[in-house]
């Protein structure tokens, strides 16, 4: 009688992940979509050089972490550079102030090129993801300035561009976690969104108040900050 051999449970979900991983072809390339779903259960460091999908949750997350970073970043700079804490290192191109969401519509068109073009590995689509969410931060930082054509850089639009795309990631970047949820799970999770959005009310009625009363100064110092 031929006796069963015990296979570890991650080979037996991933049969070909090291074939795939090592560039296995033609005997390999129908289990492809099965081994990349199963990267997570069998990892092999190889798998960093494939060029199979990876999952759009993993790089939301990635993304969501590049862009808040960055507005938080961008954010800090130019009210530091506004109230000549630090020197001014915005750039000047004859005498035009070359805004930063230049530089994220830049940083968009090469992470597309670069996506749309070429096959990249999985490393690359990670590091692509957190471009990807940085140029978005430098982009809609100013997204009042590019929808009314000019105005401060302090508007209210900007903002509130920022929060929907903040939200729309991680909506993507956790929708997937939610999905297995428990039912003690989802009545936190309910509980905790409703708590969020008090606080956003919250949050959004002082802000307006404090726009009022600080909103002259800020604009004061952006004229300021510029020649």
């Amino acid at each position: 009688m031929a006796m069963a051999t015990n296979t570890p449970p991650s080979r037996k979900l991933c049969p070909s992940a090291n074939a795939v991983a090592d560039g296995a072809s033609t005997a390999a390339r129908p289990m492809e979509a099965a081994a990349a779903m199963c990267v997570g259960a069998h990892y092999n460091p190889r798998m960093e050089n494939s060029t199979l999908p990876l999952p759009s949750d993993e790089l939301a997350r990635r993304a969501l972490i590049g862009f808040i970073l960055t507005f938080i970043a961008a954010r800090s700079v130019v009210f530091l550079i506004m109230a000549k804490l630090v020197p001014n290192g915005y750039f000047f191109l004859k005498g035009t102030h070359v805004h930063h969401l230049n530089y994220g519509i830049f940083l968009l068109a090469s992470v597309s090129g670069y996506l749309l073009f070429r096959t990249p590995t999985a490393r690359n689509s990670r590091i692509s993801a957190v471009v990807y969410g940085v140029a978005m931060a430098l982009t809609f930082d100013e997204f009042g300035m590019w929808l009314h054509l000019g105005g401060s850089y302090w508007q209210r639009a900007s903002v509130d561009a920022v929060v929907v795309v903040a939200a729309l990631l991680g909506v993507v970047g956790f929708a997937r976690s939610i999905r297995s949820y428990e039912s003690r799970h989802m009545k936190a999770f309910f509980a905790l969104g409703l708590a969020v959005v008090v606080f956003g009310v919250v949050l959004y009625n002082a802000s307006v108040r404090i726009g009022r009363l600080e909103g002259p100064r800020l604009r004061e110092l952006e004229l300021a900050s510029s020649p």
